[in-house]
Formats: structure tokens, sequence, C-alpha cells
């Protein structure tokens, strides 16, 4: 194995000191909390404020006069179903797992970040919508970044297959058909996922070209 490249020699060795280890079990934490969407509990993780008398929801109400600045990130980690919640997660934890040994744990918490957040802001500036949640954002990020840095090193860096990459691009360019939500996979935040992966295409330029990755 080359140095700076990672091998996984065990697929199921889920390391409990790893970021995105914590990360998979806020999703599951709050997702099992707010009963996939049917709770009452689910509302102070919106994107938007939405309860109290008279209170329409709105960015202003909710980021300016409320404070509640949390609630950028939070909608990252609801998930509305629990096969929703299980594939997003083994994303995570297959991106994540590897960005995070060779890069290491500030750069995967960045990009996480920076998708996540990218993804939430574009979801409602685009739909007006703030029912919305999920980790497929900060996935796509995830995806994106790793294909630039992939780009020159023919594959190798992440060992990812160039399989996965054409999935999951024709996984997103088919969720704008609205053939998805047709064969039963509810509302899909599509433009999420589109912001979310232009977020991890920069980032990756970022650090090919800053950074020297």
């Amino acid at each position: 194995m080359e140095p700076g490249y990672y091998c996984q020699e065990n697929p199921l060795d889920l390391n409990t000191s790893s970021l995105y280890f914590y990360i998979i079990a806020v999703a599951v934490l709050l997702s099992f909390l707010t009963n996939f969407g049917y709770s009452s509990l689910l509302e102070p993780f919106l994107f938007l404020k939405s309860n109290g008398p008279n209170l329409y929801p709105s960015f202003q109400n909710t980021y300016i006069n409320s404070q509640e600045w949390w609630r950028l990130i939070t909608p990252t980690f609801l998930h509305f179903s629990l096969t929703h919640l299980i594939f997003n997660c083994l994303w995570i934890y297959i991106l994540g797992s590897k960005i995070e040994i060779i890069d290491g744990k500030g750069v995967f918490l960045t990009l996480f970040l920076i998708s996540g957040l990218s993804s939430n802001l574009g979801q409602y500036f685009s739909t007006g919508d703030y029912l919305f949640g999920g980790l497929s954002g900060a996935v796509y990020g995830l995806l994106g970044y790793c294909f630039i840095l992939d780009l020159d090193n023919r594959g190798q860096r992440y060992d990812l297959p160039n399989a996965l990459y054409i999935f999951m691009f024709i996984w997103l360019l088919v969720g704008f058909t609205g053939l998805l939500k047709i064969f039963g996979f509810g509302n899909v935040a599509n433009i999420a996922h589109l912001v979310g992966m232009i977020a991890g295409f920069i980032l990756g330029l970022i650090a090919k070209y800053t950074l020297k990755f």
C-alpha cells in the first residue's frame, strides 16, 4: 500500500473514537427521538422556528429575532424513515472514515459542517420549505471532495470505485426528474444534494491547490 493511502481492512470496524461515529450516533439519536418526524420534539431541530403564538416561520424570526443559530445545521441530523437513516449513515461511514484517516479529523469536520450548512441554506432559499432533513447533503459534499482529489490519483487516494461515483451522480440527476418520488422514495431534497456536492467540489479544489493534497 502506498504511503498516504488508506486500506480499510475490516469494513465492519466502527471506530468509536472517530468523529464520523459521533455524527452517526447523533443522527440515530435525533431520528428516534423525533420519531422520524412524527413527534412534537421535532420542532427545535427544524431549519425555521415554527412554535409560539402568532409566529410565522421565517428566517428573520428564527435567526435574527430568536437567535436560534443551531437550526442552521440540526436538520442535517434529522431523518424521516428508517431506510433514509440507514443509507445516509452508511455513506457517512464509508466516506467519512476514509477522509478522517487520510486527511485528518479537522478536514473531515470542516467538510461535514460546510457541506451540511450549505445544503440546508440552498434547500431553504431555493424552495422556501423548512421541513427537510438528512445527512445526504453532507454526504454529497464528502463525495464531491473525494472525487476532485481522486482525479489526479487515479482513484487511489480514497480507494473508491468509479462505479460508486457514477451511481451517486446518476442518483442526483434522477432525483431532479421526479422519478424517485413516483417510485416511493418520498420528497427528495435535490437542491440540498446539488449544493452539497458543489461545496465538496470547491473544498476539494481548495485542498488540492492550497493545501497541496
